[in-house]
């Protein structure tokens, strides 16, 4: 399957996991805002990230490529089948890609994304408004992150990968989970970190991670 976009994104990165955790092997194409690859626009009308192509079908948006990933291979289910269950995943979702990821994004593209990465500049006003906004959000998500288990309870699912991802993008601009401010969430985190999918996408982002970290 081919991937376009960067495991910087916490969007892309979601997708290479749940690709990952069942068992479809990927590689990443360039692609994203402002790019003039006819492919990837084929893939990606928008021009957004991240955008695949699985044996000719095409499609963009993380959580559509979600969806679609865990109906064409259901072994492992990551959007469980009980009604509650799947409300609550795709909730989470939601959570990690626009309320949590609102906030930290904001601080990502002005500090990191625009002036090191596009050399477009960035808004400082925008990164210390995401920085104003994020408390909130990781607060209330140290309240609600079990002892044990996931998001879910005890099945792991897309809830956690999308979260999980979001902070990790975080950690790029030093909002990265604090295990002596928020140890419930750090918890969970390093019990996600340690499933073999998340660390087999890991290893294959180190080397930009290393790269970004020098700047």
């Amino acid at each position: 399957m081919k991937l376009y976009g960067a495991l910087l994104s916490p969007f892309v990165r979601k997708v290479a996991v749940v690709a990952t955790e069942k068992g479809i092997s990927w590689d990443l194409a360039r692609g994203g805002p402002g790019s003039a690859d006819p492919e990837f626009l084929a893939a990606s009308p928008l021009g957004k990230i991240p955008a695949i192509d699985d044996a000719g079908f095409t499609l963009a948006d993380s959580t559509a490529i979600a969806v679609y990933l865990d109906a064409q291979y259901p072994d492992p289910r990551l959007l469980p089948d009980d009604p509650k269950s799947r409300g609550k995943a795709v909730f989470w979702d939601e959570f990690a890609d626009t309320v949590l990821g609102a906030a930290g994004l904001k601080i990502l593209f002005n500090r990191l994304v625009g002036p090191k990465l596009l050399k477009t500049g960035g808004d400082e006003s925008l990164a210390l408004q995401g920085e104003a906004e994020l408390p909130r959000w990781v607060d209330w998500l140290e309240s609600e992150v079990p002892a044990q288990g996931w998001l879910l309870g005890e099945t792991f699912s897309l809830a956690d990968i999308a979260v999980a991802s979001t902070l990790r993008t975080l950690a790029y601009v030093g909002h990265g989970v604090d295990a002596a401010v928020r140890p419930n969430t750090a918890a969970w985190y390093a019990r996600v970190a340690a499933r073999p999918a998340w660390a087999a996408v890991a290893e294959r982002e180190a080397p930009i991670a290393e790269r970004i970290m020098a700047m």
